[in-house]
């Protein structure tokens, strides 16, 4: 197991480096003059050659990506062009809200998802069944910020029960979790029905109950863990697209997170702060798969990693 961590983790050196390529050629794939863009046009020839200066845009690029990397080594993701201040600082600042609400939404997807899915395997081809899978398409199909601002309009204007906007109480979670969890609970309860009804057509799922063992104990006990590899799979995407789903979501909630503070970036032109956030994003994408990737043996423990 522990050679397998560490091979894992050398091959997150290569995926990383990618990913610092990708981020440092993004400010200069935007069209025009990055200096441009960043002053919106309205700065002097004078300012325009401060900033390239003290952005080190003056300089080779191989100089610049050297340059940025032995930054991103140190910590530092430079200065927003906005408010001057470290771009970490400002992530390190929002990232939690993100966290909070993303490990949030990804609680409900869970629990939503599997108890979907195994009530539509248990009850195949029965009214259970059909309606968990209509209630999943209808879940995949909503738009996020459409399905958000319904649940504003019922529980926050009409029923007065959770707030509309924030993050100054638990309840202002409830509402932006849902949102944002709904679309991944559909695709865990499709994805969990499929692999669980599967499991179930097994030849030892059959010699369970030739010895009498109830229903909800061979589902749980040998039918949930069986089937939960490629659930296991899909729930690690689902965490990086959740992820990149809170830019909408925190949007329409007014919630404080990294999806927030990206849509003011991106209206602000503030290039460095883009940057940060979308390589921040992406190292958390590559820790939620390793991590998922080693939890397969703990699941399945016909799985050793040798």
């Amino acid at each position: 197991m522990q050679r397998h961590i560490a091979h894992r983790l050398l091959q997150l050196v290569p995926v990383l480096l990618s990913v610092s390529v990708l981020v440092f050629f993004m400010i200069h794939l935007v069209p025009g003059d990055p200096v441009q863009v960043m002053l919106q046009d309205y700065g002097s020839a004078e300012q325009a050659a401060a900033l390239r200066h003290t952005l080190g845009f003056d300089r080779p690029l191989v100089v610049q990506y050297g340059v940025f990397v032995w930054h991103l080594l140190h910590g530092d993701l430079g200065r927003s062009i906005r408010t001057g201040r470290p771009v970490a600082a400002e992530i390190a600042l929002r990232l939690p809200y993100t966290l909070r609400l993303t490990a949030a939404s990804m609680v409900v997807a869970i629990v939503l998802g599997l108890t979907l899915g195994m009530l539509a395997a248990v009850q195949h081809r029965r009214f259970l069944d059909y309606a968990a899978t209509v209630t999943a398409l209808a879940g995949i199909s909503l738009p996020s910020f459409w399905f958000g601002l319904v649940l504003i309009l019922v529980f926050s204007y009409y029923l007065r029960w959770l707030p509309p906007a924030g993050a100054d109480t638990v309840t202002s979670l409830i509402l932006p979790a849902v949102t944002l969890g709904a679309s991944a609970a559909a695709l865990i309860a499709r994805l969990s029905r499929s692999s669980l009804l599967e499991v179930l057509r097994q030849e030892f799922i059959r010699t369970a109950r030739a010895k009498g063992l109830g229903e909800w104990w061979i589902l749980y006990r040998h039918g949930l863990r069986n089937a939960l590899i490629p659930v296991l799979s899909i729930v690690g995407l689902q965490f990086a697209g959740l992820l990149g789903g809170a830019v909408i979501v925190e949007s329409v909630f007014g919630w404080p997170g990294l999806g927030r503070l990206a849509v003011d970036a991106i209206f602000n032109r503030d290039i460095p702060m883009v940057q940060g956030i979308v390589l921040t994003a992406a190292v958390i994408f590559v820790a939620v798969n390793l991590c998922v990737d080693l939890l397969y043996a703990l699941v399945d423990p016909r799985i050793r990693y040798v």
